[in-house]
């Protein structure tokens, strides 16, 4: 399924451009990989920005996907090359987003398979938990671990937010691995 950019919008409530349609979001913290997993799942290389430096992102981006949904690649949270107050301006606009956005159908929550939970992920999973948004765990950067290392990586990170492992989706956007797995996933959900 390909998509195009939308907009990119810089308060939690403001709408988008075009007709009302859901919105999956894809949230992680900074450096997970979210831009390059939106990129595989538009199918356009090079669409949404992708930097080795934490930080790119800074606003919600929308892009339509197909006819059903948008897109919205938002903030990393954590560490990035910003001043703190910036990074606190993005940390209350993803919150708010993920809390109050009425349009939200669904979040694609990325980890890092190689990282342990941070605590800023802890608090997503609860922001997420209270929301009880319908939630997709992607494991971003699978082609970095082992294989056989990859179900202690997901149990370890499963056990650490209190989450079930069989229900992560396995991704790399640099391998394409888990590309269609995620994208049956999210057509289900909107079906």
């Amino acid at each position: 399924m390909v998509g195009d950019f939308v907009t990119a919008l810089v308060r939690w409530d403001a709408p988008v451009p075009g007709p009302a349609l859901p919105e999956i979001a894809f949230t992680g913290r900074s450096n997970v990989g979210k831009s390059s997993l939106v990129n595989l799942m538009l199918g356009r290389r090079g669409m949404a920005r992708v930097s080795a430096t934490p930080g790119k992102t800074r606003e919600l981006n929308v892009y339509r996907w197909g006819t059903g949904c948008y897109l919205v690649d938002l903030p990393g949270y954590g560490w990035a090359r910003a001043a703190a107050a910036e990074r606190t301006a993005w940390r209350r606009l993803v919150t708010a987003y993920l809390e109050r956005r009425e349009t939200l159908a669904g979040v694609v929550w990325l980890l890092d398979i190689r990282r342990d939970p941070s605590p800023e992920d802890v608090e997503v999973g609860a922001t997420l938990a209270r929301r009880a948004v319908p939630t997709l765990v992607a494991l971003t950067k699978a082609d970095q671990v082992p294989r056989t290392r990859r179900i202690g990586r997901a149990t370890a990170i499963a056990g650490a937010l209190a989450l079930d492992h069989a229900e992560f989706v396995v991704t790399s956007a640099r391998t394409r691995e888990g590309a269609e797995d995620l994208r049956d996933s999210v057509l289900a959900h909107l079906g």
